[in-house]
């Protein structure tokens, strides 16, 4: 018999999350950057071993709302640890946990939810000392189905966490086929892989206020090119510029290093034209947020 097991992600900004269900997956699915806030949608990584389909769906980070936006990205963590089979807890190990943090595990071990603590960043630790007493004190705080150590940068640990998962899932048809890596729309990825180089490129001030769509995607019937047509919103027309650059450097350089990474996923030349326009204050605008699909309806 077949078995699956559906596993959220969640915890602080800038864990690490997105990182985790990309090495998971084996693809890069999610966006991932320095930058708090990066992912702002659910995103599901589907990975088959054997009999088994893990199904694991990355959320926003817990973070202050200070917009519509943000509250609904909050929104779709409460609704991501519900009706699941785990969760894994992933925390920066280089920093205290909050009290959102704190909270969020306490309403998950009243509702009696498998929890994985997932400690990333290992590496960065100063000594490895300092893991036993974290350790100590998390366990004293909530109850867990099992405490891992990893560093997602360097692939240490990613395999324990599969495993952990694994000894979690229950006889079940599989619900996805076994090929497939996410249920996201390819256009969807597209303008991930799009955002994520504005997110590295970008001054810090910018790149909250950025959303990407796609309009159009189309292979050639006569040549084997992916044209793919984006547009990149922002806030403010200052802003407009510092995407741009001068003479359209920076613009360039953030639509080349998403192409190659969009010639690499869909395996396929791309052609990749963006362009820049400013909506003013979109983020606390219902009807934009729900057009890029940034809503959790």
């Amino acid at each position: 018999m077949s078995r699956t097991a559906f596993v959220t992600i969640a915890g602080r900004t800038n864990a690490g999350k997105s990182s985790l269900l990309n090495a998971i997956v084996g693809e890069k699915i999610a966006s991932v950057s320095s930058k708090p806030q990066t992912t702002r949608t659910r995103i599901t990584g589907i990975r088959n071993i054997g009999d088994v389909q893990l199904v694991f769906f990355d959320t926003p980070g817990l973070h202050k709302p200070v917009n519509k936006l943000s509250e609904h990205m909050l929104n779709t963590v409460k609704e991501s640890v519900s009706d699941i089979d785990a969760v894994i807890f992933m925390m920066d190990c280089t920093r205290k946990i909050n009290e959102q943090e704190i909270n969020l595990l306490r309403s998950m071990n009243k509702s009696r939810m498998p929890v994985i603590l997932v400690l990333n960043k290992i590496d960065l630790l100063k000594s490895k000392d300092d893991l036993a007493p974290l350790i100590a004190d998390m366990t004293s705080k909530a109850d867990f189905q099992a405490v891992i150590p990893v560093s997602v940068a360097e692939n240490n640990g990613v395999d324990i966490v599969i495993d952990e998962i694994i000894k979690l899932s229950e006889e079940s048809v599989h619900f996805f086929p076994d090929d497939m890596i996410t249920d996201q729309p390819e256009k969807v990825l597209a303008a991930e892989m799009i955002r994520e180089k504005l997110l590295i490129l970008l001054n810090d001030e910018v790149p909250h206020g950025i959303a990407v769509g796609v309009e159009s995607m189309t292979e050639r019937e006569d040549k084997e090119i992916l044209d793919i047509s984006a547009v990149i919103y922002c806030e403010r027309e200052s802003h407009k510029g510092i995407i741009i650059g001068k003479g359209g450097s920076m613009l360039k350089k953030a639509s080349t290093a998403a192409r190659l990474d969009l010639e690499d996923f869909f395996q396929i030349k791309v052609n990749l034209q963006c362009w820049v326009k400013v909506k003013e204050d979109w983020r606390n605008r219902e009807g934009i947020i729900r057009t890029l699909g940034l809503s959790e309806k």
